[in-house]
C-alpha cells in the first residue's frame, strides 16, 4: 500500500462452536500469514472473562507467535498495567526480547481490560500496580528493561540494582496506548511513542494527537513524536460479503454498549438470522455509529480509505483489527475472513 505500513491487532476472537484451542490456533496461523505478507507488527490485546475473546495473556501469545514468525515485530496491544506488578511485566518482556531479539514491542495501557469483579480478582494477590502510580510504573518498566537496569534508592541512603534479566543485549520498544487526553499527554511528557485506540472509540482522535504532538518532550530513544492508529477493518472480494462478515462483531459491540449478556461471536448466518427475527432500533443505531468509524468493503475501497485516513491524521502506519466473522461451514481451526482481509489489504 505505497508508503503506508500495516500492522495487526488481535483479540483472538472465539466464535460459536469453537474452542479456545481452536481460536488460538487460528490466531497463530494468522500471525504467520501476516509475517509472510510483510505486515510490520502483530500485537495481542489483554481482555478477561469475555466469552468471545481468548487474548487473556499477551506474553504467552507473543512467545508463541514469535516462535512461528521470522521478521514481523510481535507485542502487546496492550498489557493493562494496573493488573500487574511492574517488575513482572519487565521480566516477561525481557525474556521475550531474549527469545526474539529486536522484534518485541511492549504496548502499555491503563484500563483494567474487564469488569470490576474480574479486576478485583486480578489484583487479589496485592502485587498489581496502583492505577494512581501508573506514570511512575511506566517509567520503572522502561528503566528495568534497559541493559543497565534501574536503581532503587532507600530512604536510609542505600541503593539496590534491579534488572529484568541478567545480561540484556537489547530492550523491547515501549509504547503507550490509550483513547483519552490522559494517555496522550503522558506519552508526550515521557517522550514515548503513542498509539490512539481508534478501533475502540474514535472519539477525541484529533485532540489526542494534537496534545501528543504539541506536548512531546524529546527523549534519548525518541527525539520526535511517533504515533500510529488502530482501525476495525473487514475486506472481502465484494462489498456485500464484507458487510455480512462485519455483522457478528457489530452485534457483539451492541451487546457491550447496551449492557446485555455476552456470548461467543455468532457465525454470519446466526447474526443475520437474529437481526431479521428481532429488529432492534437501539442495536441498529449502534451498528450505524460503529460503521462510520470502521473500514468495510471490497479490497480497493478499503485500501483507498485507509490511505486517506492515514494521510488525514499524518501517520505512516495503521494497525488493523481484522473483525471479519466466519460462516458456519468454515474451519474453526482457521479464520478465513480475517486471513482474507489481511491478504487483500496486502495486495
Amino acid at each position: 500500500m505505497s508508503s503506508l505500513a500495516l500492522s495487526v491487532l488481535d483479540l483472538v476472537p472465539v466464535r460459536t462452536g469453537q474452542t479456545s484451542a481452536q481460536a488460538v490456533s487460528a490466531s497463530l496461523a494468522l500471525a504467520t500469514r501476516a509475517d509472510e505478507l510483510g505486515y510490520r507488527r502483530y500485537w495481542f490485546a489483554e481482555h478477561h472473562n469475555m466469552p468471545a475473546v481468548a487474548s487473556t495473556a499477551p506474553p504467552v501469545l507473543i512467545a508463541a507467535a514469535a516462535a512461528r514468525t521470522q521478521r514481523i515485530r510481535v507485542g502487546s496491544g496492550g498489557v493493562m498495567l494496573p493488573n500487574h506488578a511492574p517488575l513482572i511485566v519487565a521480566e516477561q518482556f525481557a525474556a521475550l526480547e531474549a527469545i526474539a531479539p529486536g522484534r518485541i514491542d511492549l504496548g502499555i495501557g491503563r484500563a483494567p481490560g474487564s469488569d470490576p469483579v474480574i479486576t478485583q480478582l486480578l489484583r487479589a494477590a496485592g502485587t498489581a500496580g496502583d492505577v494512581e502510580r501508573f506514570p511512575d510504573h511506566v517509567q520503572d518498566i522502561a528503566l528495568m528493561l534497559q541493559p543497565d537496569g534501574a536503581t532503587v534508592q532507600f530512604t536510609s541512603g542505600g541503593e539496590y540494582a534491579v534488572r529484568s534479566t541478567p545480561a540484556a543485549s537489547g530492550a523491547p520498544e515501549v509504547w503507550l496506548l490509550g483513547s483519552s487526553d490522559y494517555s496522550a499527554q503522558l506519552a508526550a511528557s515521557l517522550g514515548l511513542p503513542y498509539v490512539f485506540a481508534n478501533h475502540f472509540s474514535g472519539q477525541g482522535l484529533d485532540r489526542a494527537l494534537s496534545l501528543y504532538r504539541e506536548g512531546f518532550r524529546p527523549s534519548e530513544a525518541h527525539p520526535a513524536p511517533r504515533t500510529f492508529l488502530t482501525a476495525n477493518v473487514v475486506a472481502a472480494p465484494t462489498a456485500e460479503e464484507a458487510s455480512d462478515r462485519a455483522i457478528p462483531q457489530l452485534r457483539m459491540m451492541a451487546r457491550l454498549r447496551l449492557n446485555r449478556p455476552l456470548t461467543a461471536l455468532e457465525t454470519v448466518e446466526q447474526a443475520r438470522a437474529a437481526l431479521a427475527a428481532n429488529p432492534d432500533p437501539q442495536e441498529e443505531q449502534i451498528h450505524a455509529a460503529a460503521l462510520a468509524n470502521w473500514f468495510v468493503g471490497d479490497a480497493a475501497t478499503v485500501r483507498a480509505e485507509l490511505e486517506a485516513f492515514a494521510a488525514k491524521h499524518g501517520v505512516d502506519e495503521i494497525m488493523v483489527s481484522p473483525v471479519a466473522g466466519s460462516f458456519t461451514a468454515e474451519d474453526p481451526d482457521r479464520t478465513p475472513g480475517r486471513t482474507q482481509t489481511l491478504e487483500l489489504l496486502a495486495g
